[in-house]
Order: structure tokens, then sequence, then C-alpha cells
């Protein structure tokens, strides 16, 4: 029987596209095919970092292609393409540029990847993941999106910063949409066990002032995309969103079962149904196997609920747009 290393493919090769396929590398995760529209672009790209294989000391083989054909017999597909906006641009053709683009590559995948499970980075991230689910027609379990990875591990190094302790100890998850109404669950977050609040409680010897600090914590989540914009002036974050979507790859092709918050396809978890909501799942060898459900108090039920309507009045104005 002959063996076959993983074949993974990146749908845009501008910063994040960059850092996926030199993840994919150093961790020898499988071939990689960066492919984009620009040409030359990702053939200079995987080459560059190809000729760092001796000295990273990996043994995969990285090539660019402009064409989707190149994509042929993917296992994995991670979708970076899509624009961000620009001054002047309001949030309809935002949507249209960049439904547009998914919508196109979306065809490429079902065409010449028909086997492939789905990791979507591109935004906003909730209404892509939907129009490639609509597009390819794949199942959900192999249809999926990164942003809570993301937003949780921002929660948890935030939480570590402020608490001075190692991050590797730090367990903190985000729900919802990926955008203003995300959901930080400050109840569920933990230090080995030991809940945050109580360690801040400690630290100011003061409730209030606690509370006062993990608010900010929480909004800093909420808004560190932005932070990150505005500290570069040009571009957005790309190491962080590669980094998430790394966990995730792993995790599906090596079987790993971990509990990763994901863009999830709901049908009936949390109340909701037939909708991609960020939530906690199980990620292994068949893409998303189970949705893991918390119990939730009434306050976190609100906040989950106006992520909810946030996604969906994104959802309309795709439908609006004519995408959906």
């Amino acid at each position: 029987m002959a063996f076959k290393r993983p074949k993974i493919a990146l749908i845009g090769g501008g910063q994040i596209g960059g850092v996926l396929a030199q993840l994919s590398a150093l961790r020898e995760l499988g071939d990689v095919v960066m492919f984009d529209i620009v040409e030359d672009m990702p053939q200079g790209k995987t080459l560059d970092i190809g000729e760092a294989s001796r000295v990273d000391g990996f043994d995969i083989e990285l090539k660019g292609t402009n064409e989707y054909k190149g994509i042929e017999g993917s296992d994995v597909v991670i979708v970076t393409a899509g624009l961000p906006r620009k001054p002047g641009m309001s949030r309809d053709d935002l949507l249209t540029k960049n439904a547009g683009i998914m919508k196109q590559v979306a065809e490429g995948i079902r065409d010449y990847a028909p086997d492939s499970y789905v990791i979507v980075i591109s935004n906003p991230l909730d209404a892509m993941v939907t129009l490639m689910k609509e597009v390819t027609g794949f199942p959900t379990n192999r249809v999926f999106g990164q942003a809570g990875v993301l937003d949780s591990s921002r929660f948890s190094s935030f939480i570590a910063w402020e608490l001075g302790v190692s991050v590797k100890d730090v367990n903190a998850l985000v729900l919802g949409g990926h955008g203003d109404t995300m959901v930080p669950l400050v109840r569920y977050a933990n230090v080995n066990g030991a809940p945050v609040m109580e360690l801040l409680e400690r630290k100011y010897g003061d409730a209030n002032k606690a509370k006062e600090v993990m608010d900010a914590i929480v909004e800093r989540t909420r808004k560190a995309g932005g932070e990150v914009v505005g500290l570069l002036k040009t571009g957005s974050a790309f190491y962080s969103p590669a980094s998430a979507a790394i966990a995730m790859t792993e995790a599906l092709l090596r079987d790993q079962k971990r509990v990763l918050p994901v863009c999830a396809f709901l049908q009936g978890e949390y109340n909701v149904n037939d909708m991609y909501l960020g939530v906690p799942a199980i990620i292994g060898g068949d893409g998303v196997e189970k949705v893991v459900e918390l119990s939730l108090n009434e306050e976190e039920g609100k906040m989950l609920d106006n992520s909810v309507e946030a996604v969906k009045k994104l959802l309309e104005d795709m439908k609006r747009l004519g995408f959906l």
C-alpha cells in the first residue's frame, strides 16, 4: 500500500497565506499548494519558504499556482481570499466584493477539490462560511470557519498578561459571531481550574475593581483585530489568524479530537437552527464531529442571542444582495 502526505491548499497568497504555508511546512502537516490570482506571487512565496527547508529541517513540497487546477486532490483547503474594508467603502460594497470573490473560490474548490475539508478565514466570517457551504454543497462537517480559536487565544493572552501567569495555564472561551457581538465567557475562564474572577479579586482586593478590569479585557478582546489594524496602519492581523487556522488543520489531519471554538453549523444547539455560529466543537478526522454545548446563564444567553441576531442581519444582507 502506497502512503502519501496530505495536501493542503491555501487560497490567497497574502500575509496570512504566507504564514500558513510556513507553519504548515514547519509542522510538516502536508504538501502545500498556494493559489493566488497575482501572477508569480504564490510561486515566489512558496519557493522562498521551500529554500529554507534544510535550515528549518522540514520535508514537504511547496508549490504556487495561478490556476484552480493546481489545488486538485487537496485534503484541506484554507481560504483567506478577500479584501479589507477601504476608506469610503460602504458595508454593502465590502460584502458584495468579498461575496463575489468567495463564490468564485467556492466554485473552484467544488470543481477541483470535491473531497476536501474547507476552513474559511475570510471576513465577514459567518457570512463567508455560509456562502462557501451553499456554493460547494459540501456536508456541514466539512465546511467551517476560523474565528473562535483566535478570539479565545486573544482573550486568554490578555488574562495571562493581567495576572502575570503562563498563558499555557489559562483556559478561556469566546462564543458567537466574529465581530463586536462576540461573547467572551468570563464565568468559565480559569487558570488551571482557578476561576479568573477569584484571582482578580485577590489581586486587587476589591470585587468592583476586578469586574472593571475584566470588563476592559472583554472589550479589548472584542476590539482586538481593530487594535492591530490601528497599530499597523496598513494591513491587519496575519500571524495570529494563521496560527489559529493551523491549530484547526492539525486537529483535523491528525484526528486529535480537540475541543476548539469554531464557526460551525448549528442544528438546534444553543437554540440556534440551520445557521453558522462560533461555538466549541470537537475537531477530528471527520472535521466538525460534534458541537459541545455549554450551560449559559441568563446574561450569557442574552449576549449570545444578540450575536445570533447580528449574524442573521449579515445573512439577510447577503440574500438582499443576491448571494444566498
